[in-house]
């Protein structure tokens, strides 16, 4: 498995207009907009940070994992992204180490990237996400 680089940072917030301030107001950070992914239950928001970037994370349903999340555990870091050269040589590799996935084939996220999430279990409590863009 090749790891590119982190290519971003999941934070959960209860509302993106009102997260968006301080990484905006505060950091300077650019956001580039929102998407909604609905098979994910949430809205998410891209803020570029170098060859990384911070995004956050608002459920659409009270049901969804990000709403979940913050229930549990307040607002904050709910994953970390790794960018995969390949993604499914990826899991292939960590599910024959005996790595617990979330996700046993990609699915699609936010921009169109292939992701696919690992246990917590597995990960030392750490949401880690593979993604895999094109052209990125």
């Amino acid at each position: 498995m090749k790891i590119l680089k982190i290519d971003h940072l999941g934070i959960a917030v209860n509302s993106i207009d009102a997260g968006r301030k301080f990484w905006e107001d505060i950091l300077g950070l650019r956001f580039e907009g929102s998407e909604t992914v609905a098979a994910q239950k949430v809205t998410t928001a891209f803020l570029p940070v170098g060859q990384s970037e911070v995004e956050l994370l608002e459920s659409t349903a009270p049901d969804g994992p990000v709403a979940k999340f913050i229930e549990k555990r307040g607002e904050g870091v709910q994953h970390v992204a790794f960018r995969v050269e390949n993604i499914e040589e990826a899991l292939a590799e960590l599910k024959d180490k005996g790595v617990a996935l979330i996700d046993q084939t990609p699915r699609i996220g936010a921009g169109g990237a292939k992701i696919a999430f690992l246990h917590p279990k597995a990960t030392a409590g750490v949401l880690v996400e593979l993604c895999e863009r094109e052209g990125k």
